[in-house]
């Protein structure tokens, strides 16, 4: 009889996970103020931040302004990075006068890019959104002004055919400058409320609200634990443990981060956003973040909400992979009323 075949190597990997215990997991013993520091400083070093480059000048520009059914468009660009570039959209809702409202970011996930969430393709012309990804228009409706930028390897940052360049392994190079792509994503988000605070005034991010789905929700996830003016952060379709999502199924080089499962799941990770709101959104039936993965992370985030405070929500639909706005925002109008 033949030997067993244990020559696939993915499956040499995942075996290693089930006994996997990340070496930063919190334990009661600990300090809660002390672990988050500790851990805050580990996840900056493993995203490549200290790699990132500062600007002087962030270049602002408001490039252009015209008007859509769902409200009036402000085109910008700012440089996050000497030299990079940075596209994006504020939506203010028709008839605005110049008051101040609060700001809501909004990240796209894979697709064309970030003009989704405004329900137009790039000629303006008008592109329905299924599952609720136009976020935008919905952060406009729950009285903010809706703020959207490019990420990297997406849409106009991506590929030129508009399709997500990282999916074709562009945002694996950033790993040879000891980068992540989720860390420049994460940078660029950061480098963004900069901006806003520095150049627009009328948009308020003393409360600010950050959400995205499937990649626009990893980043808003990552972001909020690295950012804390991030103070209610709706990741949809992108927390679960790393074994039953990027491990087990198929995903583009972006969603990983060299070394991260030794210190940290998703589940632990969260212990860096509590005390602020997080409402983890997924669904019942996505396939490639299955819904046993996302409990089995949600139960350990609820560990550290529960050492260190805060509110702590997961909302799931009864779909596939999607965002699913009206439980999402109902429990983001709880914790705020609280």
């Amino acid at each position: 009889m033949a030997p067993e075949n244990n020559s696939v190597s993915l499956n040499y990997i995942k075996q290693a996970f089930p006994a996997l215990t990340p070496l930063l997991r919190y334990t009661d013993a600990e300090d809660a103020g002390a672990w988050q520091q500790h851990a805050y400083a580990r996840l900056w070093s493993l995203l490549g931040l200290e790699y990132m480059h500062s600007c002087s000048d962030d270049a602002f520009c408001v490039v252009e302004e015209f008007d859509l059914p769902a409200g009036h468009v402000m085109a910008f660009t700012f440089q996050s990075e000497p030299g990079y570039t940075v596209p994006g959209y504020l939506l203010l809702p028709h008839g605005w006068q110049g008051e101040t409202l609060p700001a809501c970011l909004c990240l796209q996930g894979h697709s064309s890019g970030m003009h989704n969430s405004l329900e137009m393709e790039l000629d303006r012309s008008p592109n329905p959104q299924e599952g609720d990804r136009d976020f935008m228009v919905r952060a406009v409706k729950e009285g903010y002004v809706g703020v959207c930028i490019e990420q990297r390897y997406m849409g106009r940052c991506g590929s030129h055919d508009g399709a997500p360049g990282c999916s074709g392994g562009q945002a694996a190079a950033t790993l040879l400058l000891g980068r992540t792509a989720i860390g420049e994503r994460v940078w660029d988000v950061m480098r963004l409320i900069d901006t806003l605070e520095k150049h627009v005034p009328f948009a308020d991010t003393t409360d600010l609200v950050c959400l995205g789905n499937s990649g626009g929700g990893t980043t808003t996830f990552y972001a909020a634990c690295i950012e804390r003016r991030i103070k209610h952060a709706i990741p949809s379709c992108a927390f679960c443990t790393y074994k039953d999502s990027i491990v087990d199924l198929r995903h583009c080089a972006c969603n990983y981060v060299p070394g991260i499962a030794r210190e940290f799941d998703m589940g632990d990770l969260a212990g860096l956003i509590a005390p602020r709101d997080l409402i983890i959104v997924n669904g019942k039936e996505d396939p490639i973040f299955p819904d046993s993965g996302v409990r089995e992370a949600y139960a350990v985030a609820k560990r550290m909400y529960a050492a260190l405070g805060g509110n702590l929500a997961l909302v799931t639909g009864d779909g596939g992979h999607r965002f699913y706005a009206d439980p999402a925002w109902e429990a983001l109008h709880r914790f705020m009323q609280q």
